[in-house]
């Protein structure tokens, strides 16, 4: 089935988002944000509202475009993926355990992800605080995924594609 155009959440438009990257980065990249998006398991707290994944952001070197790959030496950079979330009952490890394991296994042997899981209130807080350290990633970051922006998973499932 072919994906329409006005699809935000295609994957060459999330690819395109990353485009200052090789190939194979793009689409380690893009598979990893699929996978944190569909792996997320908010059921596992008991939160007075839904959980919601609001943002992807793509941080660190490969959003620097410093990033390096040593195949003589098996080197590379970590992607590293900061999680905004609507809660911060959602932030707790038993929500993300099945979205890392997957990316583990998908990507382990490639790439390791890093994964930074904030609140919308901790952002909020930061800016508050003026805190350099987050708000200056955020800034020079990629949002990969906006919930207010890109398709949910349920309109593209809806749609036939996979997670």
């Amino acid at each position: 089935m072919s994906v329409s155009t006005n699809d935000v959440y295609a994957r060459e438009v999330v690819m395109a988002r990353v485009g200052h990257l090789i190939r194979r980065k793009q689409h380690e990249i893009e598979r990893a944000t699929r996978i944190l998006r569909a792996f997320f398991d908010p059921t596992q707290m008991q939160a007075p509202e839904p959980g919601v994944i609001r943002r992807v952001i793509l941080i660190g070197p490969y959003a620097r475009r410093s990033w390096y790959e040593d195949r003589r030496t098996i080197d590379f950079s970590d992607y590293e993926l900061w999680i905004v979330v609507n809660h911060p009952l959602f932030k707790e490890e038993c929500c993300w355990r099945r979205a890392r394991d997957v990316i583990r296994r998908e990507l382990g042997d490639r790439c390791a992800a890093d994964l930074e899981i904030y609140s919308k209130s901790d952002i909020r807080i930061a800016k508050a605080e003026r805190d350099t350290f987050i708000l200056d990633r955020i800034e020079a970051g990629i949002t990969l995924y906006r919930a207010s922006r890109d398709a949910s998973m349920g309109d593209r499932n809806s749609r036939g594609m996979r997670p």
